[in-house]
């Protein structure tokens, strides 16, 4: 947990002992809640491609949406509220994925909150009334997310001149690291077999990963790019007809949203199930897919193992 002490613990014994790891913890997590941010980023791929143009100049990022949870789902907190008013500078994905934002951002009067992703040519989907919507999910191409890094380079440069040399620095180095995944992917990707190149997900949320590294999209079990519609029955029975006609090898889900309709289909038509992609969210510290370019590597091999 940022802005957690770090503490070594020895085995003690006694009720009294219990008492002060007890207190121990309820002050960890109290500080925790209490974190001031220099930075606040609102999803996770934001706040690691922050995280990567920070390094070394003792800034400290704070992400509202930790690993793991759903930003379509989230509602801000009264910390998050505090967080937000003090920080010197908010960076968000924006094209409504982080809609909780709004309130927090009013009611805290925080006025210096950059969009990242400017510039970037937006893929449309649907809502969940099958109405035409921004899809947000734009850091699952590389060439996007190279445009989000020069716009936290430049928001970041803005709010701290002092430090714009390094985060250049940073930036230009981290840009290298995502043309080094993309060239690997497409490696990965040019060993299945192109009739097999077929991608049917649990929502509509890895357009910008399909169009970019040139597969095919053939449904979603929840047809809309956020986590919030439902499938009808009917769009069901036609999803299960279309992966049985076009021979689709895998339905793909991700670790932050329940995929029991999901699993249910691949056990209906007899194909794989892999269920632990990311796609509005990164991985846990450590886990390998915490930064950007591992998730996107990370998923990557996953998709290349089921299409095989």
């Amino acid at each position: 947990m940022e802005g957690a002490p770090m503490i070594q613990y020895g085995f003690l014994r006694g009720n009294g002992a219990l008492s002060v790891l007890a207190g121990l913890a309820l002050a960890i997590f109290a500080g925790c809640s209490g974190v001031k941010a220099d930075v606040v980023a609102t999803t996770p791929p934001v706040t690691a491609l922050t995280k990567a143009v920070v390094a070394d100049t003792g800034l400290l990022v704070v992400g509202v949406v930790g690993p793991g949870v759903d930003p379509h789902e989230y509602e801000a907190s009264p910390d998050d509220v505090k967080r937000i008013g003090a920080a010197k500078l908010v960076l968000r994905n924006g094209l409504g994925l982080d809609a909780f934002l709004d309130d927090p951002v009013k009611s805290s009067g925080q006025k210096n909150v950059v969009t990242v992703t400017e510039g970037v040519k937006v893929r449309v989907g649907k809502d969940e009334n099958g109405k035409p919507e921004d899809d947000p999910h734009v850091w699952h191409d590389p060439t996007n997310n190279k445009i989000m890094v020069d716009n936290i380079v430049k928001a970041l440069s803005q709010a701290y001149p002092d430090k714009a040399a390094t985060f250049q620095k940073n930036g230009t180095a981290y840009q290298a690291k995502l043309d080094k995944v993309d060239a690997d992917i497409k490696q990965l990707i040019a060993t299945i077999p192109e009739s097999n190149r077929k991608m049917v997900t649990n929502h509509d949320a890895f357009g910008y990963f399909i169009d970019h590294f040139g597969l095919k999209f053939y449904g979603a079990v929840i047809p809309s790019v956020s986590t919030q519609g439902d499938a009808s029955a009917r769009q069901i029975a036609e999803l299960q007809d279309t992966i049985k006609r076009e021979g689709v090898k895998a339905i793909f889900a991700e670790s932050s949203v329940d995929p029991k309709i999901a699993t249910q289909i691949a056990k209906d038509t007899k194909v794989k199930i892999v269920a632990d992609l990311y796609a509005d969210s990164l991985g846990k510290p450590g886990s390998g897919a915490d930064t950007v370019d591992g998730m996107l590597l990370q998923n990557a091999k996953k998709i290349v193992e089921a299409l095989k």
